[in-house]
């Protein structure tokens, strides 16, 4: 249950579980001074509490009935220049999962509560020191695993999408107002905005929606990590070459063709991305049920991955064999868009490469060895220009699927705008619409939000957060 007030106080444990060198117990709300005052005992005598400058740190000793329980770091945010906009206290005291839970337990007993996962950031998001697009991306920083997964999420937090959803919202806003004048001047059929000029707006609105839903396909994988797929015949070297990229034995390796049944995943950070590796079971006609069955999830991974690499053998694939094998995957792939690279490996079996393969120009080919580890560097590099090939460089990305389906709604709504003004609808049906596209841009940055809403969003947050 979420408690939408401020009246009371919270406190939580703001670091990991478990053992540490300090631990930061964190408390939020109107007694959060006061309480701290009747456990704390300053090393400075004279110093009170309750009169101490915002931002300062103060060292003493917290007690409990059983006399002191720890030295601690006391850290003062006055309201409203502290992370929730509330008087806020953070306790630094040693990390012994001991002291941690007794500390807890003896803010409860002074009337304290236990803070709800992500009710700090819900109290930061109530006491407007931020929206709620960059409140979730507070939760998207703290899971960042990458440079370019956390510098997606600092900008958000830092408002750069926010900006944009609230200048779209803006100029749409201003026309809305227009529009509802005329209702106001119904009878003497005046007409405040200008048609054309609206639909000028409206496809300026509606291209700069569509290239922000657009921009999803590469704020997820940033967000979750860009899936690339391992495919190729059997017993081509893609178990190899997923363990040699990894660095570790991840997968069974295999001199019989067919070893690899199910799909084999892991991540790895490359660079300032962070790639899910997927080892396939080899594309091959096969009459074994489980065989077919790997088959069919190698499918599925294909036509979940924004990257493939195709394996191929370098000392019996013939170049047609290869372009044949790539029409084919081509054909049968639903998204064209896919970025494809050929591996040629098993080059440590060659002395020299066959050269029919050195006429390829219309798909990527990297030569590499897996065993030997050779060449493995250029398949890493060439992924990564791939990723920085996709980004929209300067624009905000959409990272958030609940983001990208209000966008998706307001754009609907928008298109019906469009068409209602190409048929000369009435203000009436005009203004319905246009209300309910500053709605879904609204739900976005919380100027339309629900309690319901908030429970979800700030539920999936970590407890002290």
């Amino acid at each position: 249950m979420y408690h939408l007030t401020n009246n009371d106080t919270i406190c939580a444990i703001s670091t990991p579980p478990g053992l540490g060198a300090i631990s930061v117990i964190r408390l939020s709300g109107p007694a959060a001074i006061s309480t701290c005052k009747k456990i704390f005992l300053p090393r400075e005598k004279e110093l009170d509490l309750e009169q101490v400058a915002s931002h300062t740190i103060h060292f003493g000793t917290i007690g409990d009935p059983d006399g002191i329980l720890d030295e601690v770091l006391l850290s003062v945010f006055r309201a409203p220049h502290s992370y929730t906009g509330e008087d806020v206290i953070e306790i630094s005291c040693h990390g012994s999962p001991y002291i941690q839970q007794k500390l807890i337990g003896l803010l409860l007993e002074h009337g304290l509560r236990l803070a709800n996962p992500g009710e700090f950031t819900l109290r930061a998001f109530l006491n407007k020191k931020f929206d709620l697009s960059q409140a979730e991306a507070v939760a998207d920083l703290i899971a960042s695993h990458s440079k370019s997964s956390h510098d997606l999420a600092l900008s958000q937090m830092r408002g750069g999408f926010s900006k944009k959803i609230k200048s779209l919202r803006e100029k749409l806003v201003d026309f809305t107002s227009l529009i509802e004048l005329e209702l106001d001047f119904s009878e003497e059929n005046v007409e405040f905005a200008s048609r054309p000029e609206l639909v000028k707006l409206l496809v300026e609105l509606e291209d700069e929606i569509d290239l922000l839903i657009k921009s999803f396909t590469i704020g997820n994988v940033i967000k979750n990590g860009i899936p690339v797929t391992i495919i190729g015949k059997p017993n081509v070297g893609k178990s190899t070459l997923l363990n040699t990229i990894l660095n570790e034995e991840k997968a069974i390796v295999s001199e019989i063709p067919g070893t690899t049944r199910d799909a084999i995943e892991d991540t790895i950070g490359i660079g300032e991305y962070r790639f899910r590796f997927i080892d396939t079971a080899g594309l091959r006609s096969s009459d074994e049920p489980i065989e077919m069955m790997g088959i069919e999830r190698t499918w599925e991974k294909i036509h979940e991955a924004s990257i493939i690499l195709y394996v191929f053998d370098a000392t019996e694939d013939s170049y047609s064999d290869v372009m044949q094998a790539v029409s084919e995957f081509k054909e049968l792939a639903e998204d064209k868009t896919k970025k494809l690279i050929l591996i040629g490996n098993k080059t440590d079996k060659l002395d020299k490469l066959p050269s029919g393969f050195r006429d390829f120009v219309e798909v990527e080919t990297i030569f590499a060895s897996a065993k030997r580890k050779e060449n493995i560097h250029l398949i890493a590099d060439s992924l990564v220009a791939s990723v920085k090939a996709e980004n929209l460089s300067g624009s905000p990305i959409v990272s958030n699927i609940r983001h990208l389906q209000a966008l998706q709604n307001a754009l609907a709504t928008l298109k019906r705008v469009h068409n209602g003004l190409d048929s000369n609808l009435s203000p009436e049906l005009l203004t319905s619409d246009l209300r309910n596209a500053l709605h879904h841009l609204g739900e976005i940055t919380g100027d339309i939000t629900s309690e319901e809403i908030l429970g979800n969003i700030f539920g999936r947050f970590c407890i002290g957060k």
